[in-house]
């Protein structure tokens, strides 16, 4: 038999917002330094958890990928994260790898599940996302527009609330990444800040 003809025909991606792998498909982003891709997966809104990141002021090792949602969680709980504990335990439809998202995986989330028809907060870098498949551009005051996948938008069975979620992206020993659903605005906050959390789980395309 040929090389070719063992090679395993591609399956395809499923399609942004598709039920699929115990959540919805959010997007695709590489990792910058394997170059290999990971298909990203939301858990539905009653999975959602609030607590906070951590303890002020105390520096965590390995919790600072910007595209590893599963190695920041396993750092912060193995740094006594109650909240990143919570998420690692989860066990939806029989997919137990949960996980708080990074920076960039979070910033999918709101790329295309933008649950209101606000304007878009656009004074720093919010939106820029290289790790993302396509590169993410900086949003503008109207870009992205409310999501098209309605258990998404404001009031849908699946929305993000207007308010600010955690990432598992580490800031510095003070601040971690969060973002802001109801306008895209991305900044640091302090650790021992309580805010919520939509878990993600992924998948290795390569």
């Amino acid at each position: 038999m040929s090389a070719t003809a063992q090679v395993a025909p591609a399956q395809p991606i499923p399609a942004i917002g598709q039920a699929y792998g115990g959540g919805f498909v959010t997007g695709i982003t590489r990792d910058p330094v394997t170059g290999k891709r990971s298909l990203h997966i939301t858990a539905g809104a009653a999975h959602e958890l609030v607590g906070k990141w951590g303890e002020y002021g105390e520096k965590i090792e390995g919790a600072d990928s910007f595209t590893d949602s599963l190695a920041n969680t396993q750092a912060m709980a193995s740094a006594g994260s109650d909240l990143a504990a919570k998420v690692l335990a989860l066990n939806i439809d029989g997919f137990t790898d949960w996980a708080i998202p990074a920076r960039d995986v979070q910033e999918l989330q709101y790329r295309h599940f933008k649950p209101t028809t606000e304007e878009n907060w656009a004074g720093r870098r919010d939106g820029d996302n290289p790790n993302s498949v396509p590169i993410g551009q900086l949003y503008s005051e109207k870009s992205p527009l409310q999501t098209t996948h309605t258990d998404f938008q404001e009031g849908g069975a699946e929305a993000f609330r207007d308010t600010w979620y955690w990432s598992s992206s580490q800031r510095s020993a003070h601040l971690a990444f969060s973002l802001d659903f109801d306008d895209g605005s991305q900044y640091g906050i302090v650790k021992d800040t309580e805010l919520r959390v939509r878990p993600v789980r992924s998948e290795f395309l390569d």
